[in-house]
């Protein structure tokens, strides 16, 4: 009876997955804090996280991912904790089913209206309620392609095998981009040792290179390292940097069914360097 009940509510968003767990893929990217902001616009859901007015984690789920998906104002914006929502998705626990597949659909009433989310596996049908919070202001890096002044596309799987050599104990991560030599570096400055990872634009891992001005930026690895949860899902990682020292990190992550869906991380340089 609750399930007719809140099947015949007005709902302003309804959208409904065949597989949870390529939703849950792609919230695990950005999933580094609990509470994300959700923006649903006819082209798909936009989810946010934010940490310290310094780096910004975006999930772009396009409205293609869903087999239903209807929204019947222009933009929806609520905030959800995401911890709970992902324990929502994985409730049937697909580790233990792992030839199962779990199905959701997703409806929003609007504004002071908690999230549905009825899920089914192997006609087991259970629902649960999130509760959603009032919106804020989220924050506008204004990064845009009239300032990037270089662009680096290369194979993600070459970039997780270096990232181990980098000491992440370390508090800074330096990113040099150049059109002349050594191109793109990275570094790490330890206790005990300076490590950098160089990769030469012809390299066979490098699929895009446009630099046209020498850049060099130092990063908070606190800020980087939430990063790497988007990186081991990815095939493909943009790295792209603005006139002013912003990086933005772009993930290319593959889900069933041969879409392919992207995240991106926005981190602002470290303005407190000794250095400069």
């Amino acid at each position: 009876m609750r399930q007719n009940s809140d099947q015949e509510k007005s709902y302003v968003l309804e959208a409904s997955v065949d597989n949870t767990r390529n939703l849950a893929l792609l919230l695990k990217a950005i999933h580094f804090r609990d509470i994300a902001t959700v923006c649903a616009t006819s082209d798909g859901l936009k989810v946010t996280v934010e940490d310290t007015k310094s780096v910004q984690a975006n999930a772009y789920i396009q409205s293609t991912l869903f087999h239903e998906y209807e929204l019947s104002d222009q933009t929806v914006i609520f905030k959800v904790n995401l911890t709970v929502l992902l324990e929502c998705l994985n409730i049937f626990g697909g580790k233990n089913n792992p030839g199962s597949i779990t199905t959701v659909k997703i409806c929003y009433a609007g504004y002071g209206s908690p999230l549905v989310l009825i899920l089914e596996e192997n006609g087991v049908v259970t629902d649960c309620k999130l509760t959603t919070m009032e919106p804020e202001d989220i924050l506008d890096f204004e990064f845009t392609p009239t300032k990037v002044v270089n662009k680096i596309i290369m194979q993600s799987e070459i970039l997780k095998e270096v990232w181990s050599d980098l000491d992440m104990n370390s508090e800074v991560l330096e990113i040099l981009m150049s059109p002349d030599e050594p191109y793109f570096q990275l570094t790490t400055k330890g206790t005990l040792a300076t490590t950098h990872i160089n990769f030469t634009k012809d390299s066979d891992m490098i699929e895009s290179f446009e630099c046209t001005t020498t850049t060099k930026n130092r990063y908070q690895i606190s800020l980087i390292k939430p990063s790497l949860r988007a990186l081991v899902q990815s095939s493909k990682v943009s790295f792209r940097v603005d006139d002013r020292g912003f990086l933005c990190m772009q993930f290319m992550i593959k889900v069933e069914g041969s879409q392919c869906c992207f995240v991106e991380y926005l981190c602002s340089p470290n303005i407190f360097d000794e250095d400069d």
